[in-house]
């Protein structure tokens, strides 16, 4: 069994063949899917595929990009639509400084009001964060003193920020980019990340594994991903798949879902 803790489907890259991607996916054995939300209409979007389908679960958020978007009725809608019953974190949110798409005053006060939401709900937070180590980090610190309860996706950041990240109770997650042949710092970093504390991703559509570079990324390819881990570890296939399944089952809750 695989999960893939965390993809788009809602995007509009598999309006054409959404159901295909999903049968695909079951068929190389991932049981569970992740949709998370990256904007309000995403969230919209992703509660309506857990509602669809069994083997989905959905998050509600918005991407750091739309922190400039974010009103207190759209944290308001958020709140509603996360009591939903297959609702299983809030993120993705967090901070962005790579590309600015909102002032980074306003990504970090959104944040902020996320991870109250978060804390309020019970719900893991599903971070993302782009060349802004310092501030995520001193963030998650003021917001959720003592150990934080979330994951820091697709990681990109270097061996202290890693640290940092599982010092303050973190999980972590990597996507198929680790796969990529010029990814050999992050192998690195993926080596020294516990395996208790290691989710797998596809963000999907994005990031497809270095076999299928350049076109579109889909849950059914997360089996590449766990291949790499393998390799990495020094352990099999089969347990990478074991225990990052046992992880994600155990931090979302999908097993109570």
């Amino acid at each position: 069994m695989l999960i893939d803790t965390h993809c788009h489907l809602d995007f509009k890259d598999f309006d054409k063949d959404r159901d295909d991607v999903i049968k695909r996916a079951a068929a190389e054995g991932v049981k569970y899917i992740i949709n998370v939300g990256s904007s309000l209409e995403g969230s919209r979007r992703a509660s309506e595929l857990a509602s669809k389908y069994d083997c989905i679960f959905a998050s509600m958020g918005i991407h750091p990009h739309e922190a400039g978007t974010v009103s207190e009725n759209i944290i308001s809608e958020i709140r509603d639509m996360a009591k939903g019953k297959k609702v299983v974190a809030i993120g993705e949110v967090g901070l962005d400084y790579y590309r600015n798409s909102s002032l980074q005053e306003i990504q970090k006060s959104v944040f902020r009001k996320f991870i109250n939401l978060s804390t309020d709900l019970n719900l893991p937070l599903i971070i993302h964060n782009r060349e802004a180590n310092d501030d995520t980090i001193n963030i998650l610190k003021e917001e959720a003193p003592g150990r934080a309860r979330g994951v820091m996706h697709c990681f990109s950041g270097d061996e202290d920020f890693l640290h940092q990240c599982l010092d303050i109770g973190l999980s972590v997650s990597f996507t198929c980019n680790v796969t990529f042949k010029n990814s050999g710092v992050l192998r690195a970093l993926m080596k020294n990340v516990p395996m208790d504390r290691l989710f797998l991703e596809t963000d999907a559509p994005f990031l497809a594994p270095q076999v299928f570079r350049g076109r579109r990324n889909e849950p059914s390819y997360l089996k590449y991903l766990a291949r790499e881990i393998a390799v990495v570890k020094g352990i099999t296939e089969e347990e990478v798949a074991d225990v990052t399944s046992k992880n994600a089952v155990t931090f979302f809750g999908l097993g109570k879902k």
